[in-house]
């Protein structure tokens, strides 16, 4: 595999027993590297989260906040992944990616260890924010970084496999945060992601070279965002893809946000218990991505996506029935998020795979605008799904129903065939 545009440069030399040239062999190792340091970044998001996810009823009574109050710190943190892809695109784009990712790392990091020392609920919302904006600030400029040298079929294949592998994070993270709690304080959750950060920061430094060139940068900074903005928004097809991946992301913080209270408040479940059974939906969403990456250019993406929504919207409806006739038993919550998760690892990376390829002439603004979907949706959802408290799963079930027939509206509608 190679990456046009990289700045390798090897001095000819005899061609490897496989035939391949020495600079061949180098670009093959810059772009594995490339690969993994990208999928490094896919991932802090949802370890910023679910590493602390198991602790939310220890957070709430530690800062002697309400369960709505600890569920704002993962809608500011949302809130602020919206912003950083929104902005952190177009900087990009003018001023190119290696030196853009360093500092958002380094941010990230920082605001890590603020979120680590917060001493009340408020400050702990504030470091969140930041954490979330370089955060995403970062993870927009990868992704960019891999539409830069992929197209087609190849991007849905790379985007598939980084988030498979990517996967990992949310199906480690509440298990090891569920150990930390039970070894230490959550508190340490937080030092374990600023120390994660400055082996990211290393390893932007190694492995990511500058993909976009300066003739390929695009001048103006936010100015020229928002008129590649207005470019992208008219694609209608774009947009329905934003819908599909954005709407279902919703969803599935929905299940983020209220799954705590729903298996340990309602159903007993342990700290531990509860963090095995979030891995093994996480394992199922990683699961599905990899089958996906798999398919792709076998069976049409499209019909992927739509499998992958229809099973979690009955996922959502079998929630609803539960929750309002039948009290939200153990084994149909169990399923449910196993389904839901399951069916978002063929809807998130597909549909922005798509999304990507419609405005393949601003990488940069397609994925910010995308990313900032996403997240604006994850943290909307989030504490709108607690507000019936911690002793019913409705609020939780009515949204994911929502967000499913918005993202099925999307793709069925807006990014229908032409």
């Amino acid at each position: 595999m190679t990456v046009p545009g990289t700045a390798v440069r090897v001095r000819p030399a005899p061609r490897d027993r496989r035939g391949r040239a020495p600079q061949a062999r180098a670009r093959a190792r810059v772009t594995a590297a490339l690969v993994a340091t990208v999928v490094f970044l896919t991932a802090i998001a949802p370890l910023a989260t679910d590493l602390y996810v198991p602790a939310f009823p220890a957070v709430a009574g530690d800062l002697l906040a309400t369960a709505t109050q600890v569920q704002l710190t993962l809608t500011t943190f949302f809130v602020g992944m919206a912003l950083g892809q929104l902005i952190g695109g177009p900087v990009s784009d003018q001023h190119g990616r290696r030196l853009p990712l360093l500092a958002g790392v380094a941010v990230m990091t920082l605001a890590s260890v603020l979120c680590a020392v917060a001493p009340w609920i408020g400050l702990m919302m504030v470091a969140r924010f930041v954490q979330g904006f370089a955060g995403g600030w970062a993870m927009v400029i990868g992704r960019a970084v891999i539409v830069d040298f992929a197209t087609g079929a190849r991007l849905v294949r790379v985007l598939n496999l980084i988030a498979a592998v990517g996967g990992i994070a949310p199906i480690v993270g509440p298990l090891v945060g569920a150990v930390i709690l039970q070894l230490s304080h959550w508190r340490m959750s937080f030092w374990v992601v600023a120390a994660l950060g400055l082996v990211m920061i290393i390893a932007v430094a190694v492995a990511v070279p500058e993909t976009l060139p300066r003739h390929r940068r695009r001048p103006g900074g936010l100015r020229a965002f928002a008129a590649a903005g207005r470019t992208v928004l008219r694609n209608r097809r774009y947009v329905g893809y934003v819908l599909v991946s954005g709407s279902s992301m919703g969803a599935v913080f929905a299940y983020v946000a209220t799954s705590a209270f729903v298996l340990q408040s309602m159903n007993g479940l342990t700290p531990i218990a509860y963090s095995i059974d979030f891995a093994a939906n996480a394992g199922g969403m990683t699961l599905a991505a990899l089958v996906a990456a798999r398919l792709a250019g076998r069976i049409a993406t499209r019909t992927i996506i739509a499998t992958g929504q229809f099973a979690a919207l009955g996922a959502g409806l079998a929630m609803l029935v539960g929750a309002i006739w039948f009290d939200t038993p153990l084994p149909l919550a169990l399923v449910a998020f196993f389904v839901l998760m399951t069916g978002q690892g063929l809807i998130g990376p597909n549909g922005g795979a798509l999304a990507s390829a419609e405005v393949p002439e601003h990488p940069g603004t397609g994925s910010a605008v995308l990313g900032f979907v996403q997240w604006l949706a994850a943290g909307t959802v989030a504490p709108l799904a607690g507000l019936g408290g911690e002793h019913t799963a409705v609020p939780m079930a009515i949204l994911m129903i929502a967000c499913l027939a918005v993202s099925l509206f999307g793709l069925l509608v807006l990014a229908r065939r032409t």
